[in-house]
């Protein structure tokens, strides 16, 4: 996303967003059409064909993806909107400081399910806070 496909994902970047719908949600697609093509493959040759196991395999990170980055961080659907979890609210740290850089380069990793431990602190200080 931030290579070769940084032209679909920048908008991801932009503070502003006119509209529900970004250039950015057309990975959905990228990730959708191998995933279909993997299952069609996969049911031609029977139920434990590998193409039926790595289409699923798209579709959960797809899954994941969603409900994480699209719901959970940047509340697109109003479903999750208060924890005080400390694994939840470092993942939402992390993918806020990826959110720093507006641009292709100097990204930081925010992993997605597996974030840096320093986030964990983090967030575990601000719910100690809290409580205070």
């Amino acid at each position: 996303m931030h290579g070769l496909l940084w032209d679909l994902h920048a908008d991801h970047h932009k503070k502003d967003h006119s509209g529900f719908l970004e250039r950015n949600d057309s990975f959905f697609l990228i990730f959708a059409v191998p995933s279909i093509g993997l299952f069609v493959a996969g049911s031609l040759q029977g139920l434990n064909a590998p193409w039926t196991w790595l289409g699923l395999g798209i579709l959960t990170y797809g899954i994941a993806y969603f409900l994480v980055h699209e719901v959970f961080i940047h509340q697109r659907i109003k479903w999750f909107k208060r924890t005080n979890n400390t694994y939840l609210m470092a993942i939402r740290k992390a993918h806020k400081v990826y959110h720093k850089h507006l641009g292709k380069e100097d990204g930081e990793c925010f992993g997605m399910l597996l974030v840096p431990f320093k986030y964990y602190l983090e967030a575990r200080k601000a719910a100690a806070s809290a409580k205070t």
